[in-house]
């Protein structure tokens, strides 16, 4: 199996990926990683800009074409390191032929495999109100709790005004937000954003954080045939007495 990467969305994202993918991998020499064939395009349209009617330049069509050039260098599986892109989930992969690799309902299905019942959710604006989370978090039986509006224009701050623009976080923003979904009765906090991924990458999160992009990481390598390290079976613990 050979995995194909629509990357750039975004580029640091997208590198963060990679590296999971690799440290994920129990191989004891280089010929026993995947193959991945990565095309980091940054230039396609802003997913969630698209998805709230605020651009009309329309991002699948890149999508489905860089897919395609995957396809043609032999990649026989498909992966999006942008959540918010998988809105697009289905076109994507009636347009290109192969399988996607699907990141949320992935981690849905490691939720309520866990016996979570309430699942926080931090995401860009385009996956809270296109419901592709709330979807697969209630056909898993569980249910989902978002932020109020001004934590939600403050997940909007931490992913676009800070991390894709290259500034350092605000830590303490972060923390507001997920202690306000905790107190709304999540047991997990799923980080719903790629960029939000590189908080975790750089800062103790503590425990009841779930990171989405290394759900889609570990599905890669196990797409891919190859074994998982030991460390990597569970990948988030619940917030303390919400068990």
């Amino acid at each position: 199996m050979r995995l194909g990467v629509i990357g750039g969305l975004g580029p640091m994202a997208t590198a963060y990926y990679l590296e999971l993918v690799i440290r994920m991998t129990d191989a004891k020499r280089d010929q026993e990683h995947p193959e991945i064939i990565i095309l980091n395009i940054p230039s396609i349209p802003d997913r969630t800009a698209f998805i709230l009617d605020k651009s009309q330049d329309d991002p699948l069509d890149p999508m489905v074409e860089l897919g395609k050039q995957l396809k043609s260098l032999g990649a026989t599986v498909v992966a999006t390191p942008c959540i918010t892109a998988h809105y697009f989930h289905e076109a994507l992969q009636d347009g290109i032929g192969l399988p996607v690799i699907h990141a949320i309902r992935a981690t849905a299905e490691l939720l309520r495999g866990a016996g979570v019942r309430k699942v926080g959710l931090m995401a860009t604006d385009g996956t809270v109100q296109s419901g592709i989370f709330q979807r697969q978090v209630e056909e898993c039986g569980m249910e989902l709790v978002l932020p109020s509006q001004e934590g939600q224009r403050g997940v909007m701050t931490l992913i676009y005004d800070q991390v894709k623009a290259g500034l350092e976080p605000d830590m303490s923003l972060f923390a507001s937000i997920r202690d306000e979904l905790c107190r709304n009765g999540a047991q997990v906090v799923v980080l719903g954003c790629t960029e939000l991924s590189l908080l975790k990458k750089d800062h103790d999160l503590g425990s009841g954080i779930l990171d989405a992009l290394e759900v889609l990481a570990k599905e890669s390598v196990l797409a891919c045939g190859k074994a998982v390290k030991p460390e990597y079976d569970q990948l988030f613990s619940p917030f303390a007495g919400k068990e």
